[in-house]
């Protein structure tokens, strides 16, 4: 069985007013803070406490209530291609069935049978007429947000050579040279300097000569 949930939570909601009957519908919208860790770590996320609004819809039926809704909130990271910071808007849907326990005639909690233990950890189920959407909500928005986001479709990234953001200047560029000239290059500034060596030790020897 689950923890005990506390109601003061944003994202903990009361099914009591909806009652058991199938057919049952609530609808509602709530603003509640995102909370920690709410997105893709290190990509993008919705910070810690920012606005989250939600659209929901709970209708009861025979094994719980099914919840359906739509979460909006800004998710905030760093484009992938320039490394400039970001904000996007984010809407994710959402479908969940929250499960009543079963109970006995004196509606004690009965105990689950061992064999369905690998069931109930997928399954949420209401405790004590609530039920908490955070696990929910949480899978939704991560779904929802890109893995490579960018500040725009055209985001021209950076300059390979030199880190320039190409966007700032769209005419930047650098000379590109052959590799297969630059050792041929360096080879023949070298035997250049040589030479000068050489016409400096030979002329040293000349002026040696008139002297004597």
């Amino acid at each position: 069985m689950n923890a005990r949930l506390d109601h003061h939570n944003p994202l903990v909601f009361d099914t009591h007013e909806l009652g058991r009957r199938p057919g049952a519908l609530r609808k509602l919208t709530r603003s509640v803070p995102a909370p920690k860790d709410f997105g893709i770590d290190g990509v993008i996320g919705a910070p810690e406490g920012a606005p989250v609004e939600l659209d929901l819809r709970m209708e009861s039926v025979m094994e719980g209530v099914l919840v359906t809704g739509t979460a909006r909130v800004t998710a905030e990271g760093e484009c992938v291609r320039c490394l400039e910071p970001l904000g996007q808007e984010v809407a994710a849907d959402f479908q969940e069935l929250f499960s009543y326990h079963d109970t006995d005639d004196r509606g004690r909690v009965r105990a689950e049978p061992a064999d369905d233990a690998e069931d109930d950890e997928d399954t949420l189920f209401i405790e004590d007429g609530l039920f908490d959407l955070e696990p929910v909500l949480r899978d939704a928005v991560v779904l929802a947000l890109p893995m490579q986001p960018v500040c725009r479709e055209t985001c021209a990234g950076l300059c390979s050579t030199c880190g320039i953001r190409l966007d700032d200047n769209p005419d930047h560029h650098h000379d590109a040279v052959d590799i297969r000239w630059a050792a041929l290059q360096g080879l023949a500034e070298t035997v250049k300097d040589g030479e000068k060596d050489n016409m400096g030790g030979a002329e040293a020897g000349v002026d040696e000569k008139q002297e004597k």
